[in-house]
């Protein structure tokens, strides 16, 4: 069996991407496609669907409103439609149930999902067609009868006429083809009384009642012939009245309605029929409707699941590291030509921790740490990781950019005031001084992830252990940096020559200490806060 498949979306890479998902099918799909609401449409008014593939958000026309035009439609109204967005919030989703989605699927598309959300709508709409073909089928038999039944009534087969006391006088040949015998045969069986055509005491009663009243009675009987066949015979009997006012003669016209009972008894039995099949569809939109509800509930645990396993993945890896790790199982290494990497260390941690208990220790590290979190956060650097107390962070990775040396030593300098902070207040209470030194140096370095189990973002080259030495070379409550970093920040910061100093494993290195940022590129008086003329020069990097 063949279905159509209308997909709407304004990309078209995603709309042949599901494309190939539904050629691979073994079933065949016929795919139309459409860029915007407004034209899917149409188009779907012209090839009916079986079902419908739409993105949420389109120019012009949007996914919603064109479901609302869908649902005005009568024809197009039952149409399956499936969201396919990137744009998965529960606002979205509740939205677009109410308009009378079916279902919705999330960006990237889930081969396996997309195939089982189809199935499951092309199963509910074949099962809708059917049930709407039979209820069809059945109005269009009623109507067919309810045509004959009224044919039937007014077709008059027998005409009998009675004197004033009831006896039979005549009868035309109608008389045998209801009854089954001419009139001349019941009278010799039955003798003349009107009342023995009908064998019924309730009809017997209607007769006497004629003659009483004087008024027109009708009524219908079923009749069992010799044949062993049963005939409906609906009677009027119109009393004629003589001038004086009395009854002068019955006259009985007589019809077949057998056709007609039948047909009755027919569309008793059609409308027990469409009772149970509505009670039936009922309970399978009751089903559907439970059933959304469930997958609802159920999409809304694996979004919330989604949500914390990415935040986790967030914590651990730089986004468009974690972006590729999801999209393609595997994130690899790569080459950075300009990375700027910076390490701080508290110097006598040792100390610290022999004075500090433990558990009191790891609370300041965590509080600390979090703090140095957000301030790279704000100046574009990737944290790294840390290793005891040392924490090492790097900017211009895995997004490359030219200002990272300025980023990390705007980093630095802050990280240093928050410490200076830090240190006032534990003076004041009398508690340990945790002492900072910080690194920074410049150049390549190969990042990325490498392994299958416990994914960790590293960096490695010799630009990590200069940086490294950087630290280990500084002062408490400094920032110093290499030559190469200061060759990239010159221009902007004022910055202390320390000459050439002895790195271990690394040999002499031109060192400076960075003090602040040049008095006309910031707005405060210790040089921490760019001003808008440095943003627009290094904007411009």
């Amino acid at each position: 069996m063949s279905y159509k498949v209308l997909i709407v979306d304004d990309n078209l890479n995603n709309s042949r991407l599901i494309e190939g998902i539904l050629s691979a099918d073994e079933r065949e799909f016929e795919c139309s496609f459409a860029q915007n609401g407004g034209v899917a449409f149409e188009m779907a008014k012209l090839i009916n669907p079986d079902l419908i593939l739409m993105d949420l958000l389109m120019p012009e026309v949007d996914g919603l409103e064109a479901l609302r035009m869908l649902q005005k439609h009568n024809e197009l109204r039952e149409t399956p439609v499936i969201f396919i967005t990137a744009y998965k919030t529960n606002e979205n989703f509740k939205q677009a149930f109410d308009e009378g989605a079916f279902d919705f699927i999330t960006k990237p598309i889930d081969i396996n999902e997309l195939r089982s959300r189809i199935n499951r709508a092309l199963g509910v709409g074949e099962t809708l067609r059917r049930i709407k073909s039979k209820i069809s089928k059945y109005k269009q038999q009623r109507k067919e009868l309810e045509k004959k039944a009224v044919l039937a009534q007014n077709v008059q087969n027998s005409f009998i006429v009675t004197n004033y006391n009831g006896e039979i006088d005549w009868a035309n040949d109608g008389f045998k083809k209801l009854h089954g015998i001419t009139i001349h045969q019941h009278i010799e069986r039955n003798g003349r009384d009107i009342r023995k055509v009908y064998p019924n005491n309730d009809v017997s009663k209607l007769i006497d009642k004629c003659f009483e009243k004087q008024e027109p009675i009708s009524f219908s009987i079923g009749l069992t012939q010799e044949n062993g066949t049963e005939k409906w015979i609906q009677a009027f009997i119109s009393p004629q009245l003589t001038k004086g006012g009395n009854v002068e003669k019955l006259i009985i016209v007589e019809s077949d309605i057998t056709d007609l009972k039948n047909k009755e008894r027919e569309l008793y039995d059609q409308n027990l029929k469409m009772l149970q099949i509505t009670e039936n569809l009922e309970k399978a939109n009751s089903q559907l409707e439970q059933q959304k509800e469930e997958i609802n509930i159920q999409k809304q645990k694996i979004e919330e699941e989604q949500e914390k396993s990415e935040r986790l993945l967030l914590n651990i890896l730089p986004f468009e590291v974690a972006r590729q790790l999801k999209s393609k199982g595997r994130a690899g290494t790569r080459f950075y030509k300009h990375v700027s990497v910076l390490f701080t260390d508290f110097k006598g941690f040792s100390k610290l921790s022999k004075e500090i208990e433990p558990k009191e220790l790891v609370n300041y590290l965590d509080e600390y740490f979090i703090r140095f979190d957000e301030i790279i956060g704000t100046h574009y650097l990737e944290k790294i990781k840390t290793i005891g107390d040392a924490y090492m962070c790097a900017g211009g990775l895995p997004l490359r950019n030219n200002s990272n040396p300025v980023d990390a030593v705007l980093a630095g300098l802050e990280i240093q005031h928050f410490m200076e902070i830090v240190n006032k207040e534990n003076l004041d209470k009398g508690q340990p001084l945790w002492e900072l030194r910080i690194g920074v140096h410049t150049g390549p370095v190969v990042a990325g992830v490498v392994g299958k189990k416990k994914f960790a973002y590293d960096v490695w080259g010799d630009t990590v252990n200069v940086a490294a030495r950087m630290q280990e070379r500084g002062e408490i409550g400094k920032v110093n940096i290499s030559g190469d970093t200061y060759n990239c920040i010159k221009d902007w910061f004022e910055c202390e020559y320390r000459g050439k100093i002895e790195a271990k494993n690394v040999g002499k290195i031109d060192m400076y200490y960075v003090n602040r940022l040049m008095p006309e590129f910031s707005v405060d008086d210790m040089g921490l806060i760019p001003n808008e003329d440095f943003k627009v020069l290094v904007n411009k990097l």
